[in-house]
């Protein structure tokens, strides 16, 4: 009976000093409640902690940076321009006391931070035309090499970063009392809605369409000059040869008749033969199997005939 008792008492403290103690890790800071109501400083060393068993009560919070990733948002822009706007933010708990009797936890955080974020961000939006969304820097445009025509941007006043640091400053300002400090602000993504950037992409569309029309006229107009270049080459080489080739003939025809005059005055019997042939070259160009002659038997054409 006795060593039953001592097994319970044993028990019983057992289960007393394991409630009494606690361990502080070293990416969390701790608030002692008591009946619900916060008791003495928030403890942020880690290590082995003591605390009244069963009365009061461990609430870790961490210490580490904490993320919050808004979703994105349709916001109007001062211009009257409509695009979808992604934030994200790195926040910390600066004052683990003050956040717990503002915030109780994470989630609460969460929700507050939704609205402060959500709304300086729709603010700084809805006071900036989009071009100062869009851009950071008045930097002059380069032409690309698709594209050499002269571009101008439109200069900004702000510009996409400083809108950012506005947002930032304004968020930080309403989490004093709330025992959490924003670090940093972003904008993960900025685009336009559906309709604007359907119109966005056919107009891009439309000055690549121009671009490719333009090389293809001077592509045509090269080609054509090429090909001109050609056919005047070709008429030329051709008008040469023509010439030389008429200049050969010329000197062959020259050279046959001084070869046929010089053999024509050489002798009766030359003379005689040389009319034989040039006879003969005549009747057979002049003659073909339907030919029909009347020929008188003491003419010239007839006399090598007969």
């Amino acid at each position: 009976m006795m060593r039953n008792l001592w097994i319970i008492v044993a028990l019983l403290l057992l289960i007393i000093l394991r409630g009494a103690f606690y361990v502080v890790k070293e990416p969390e800071q701790v608030v002692i409640t008591q009946f619900g109501k916060p008791v003495g400083d928030p403890i942020t060393t880690p290590g082995l902690k003591v605390k009244v068993p069963f009365i009061q009560k461990v609430h870790r919070f961490d210490r580490r940076f904490l993320e919050w990733d808004g979703d994105a948002n349709e916001l109007p822009t001062k211009d009257k321009r409509f695009i979808f706007v992604d934030t994200y933010a790195r926040w910390k708990i600066t004052d683990p006391l003050l956040f717990f009797q503002r915030l109780r936890d994470e989630r609460g955080a969460q929700t507050r931070l939704d609205d402060i974020l959500d709304g300086e961000t729709r603010n700084a939006i809805a006071n900036h035309n989009l071009v100062e969304l869009i851009r950071s820097t008045n930097r002059e445009v380069v032409p690309s090499e698709l594209d050499q025509d002269e571009t101008s941007l439109e200069n900004i006043r702000y510009g996409r970063e400083v809108i950012r640091a506005e947002v930032l400053a304004a968020a930080q300002s309403r989490t004093t009392d709330l025992g959490i400090e924003i670090l940093d602000v972003q904008f993960k993504r900025i685009n336009y809605v559906e309709e604007v950037r359907r119109k966005v992409y056919e107009r891009m569309i439309a000055e690549r369409r121009r671009i490719a029309d333009r090389f293809r006229s001077e592509g045509e107009g090269e080609a054509s000059r090429i090909q001109g270049e050609k056919e005047r080459e070709l008429q030329r080489i051709q008008s040469g040869a023509y010439k030389e080739a008429r200049e050969i003939k010329g000197r062959s025809d020259a050279l046959a008749t001084n070869i046929y005059a010089a053999a024509y005055n050489r002798s009766d019997e030359s003379r005689a033969f040389y009319q034989f042939l040039k006879t003969m070259e005549i009747y057979e160009q002049t003659f073909d199997p339907e030919t029909t002659l009347i020929l008188s038997t003491d003419g010239e054409f007839y006399k090598f005939l007969k």
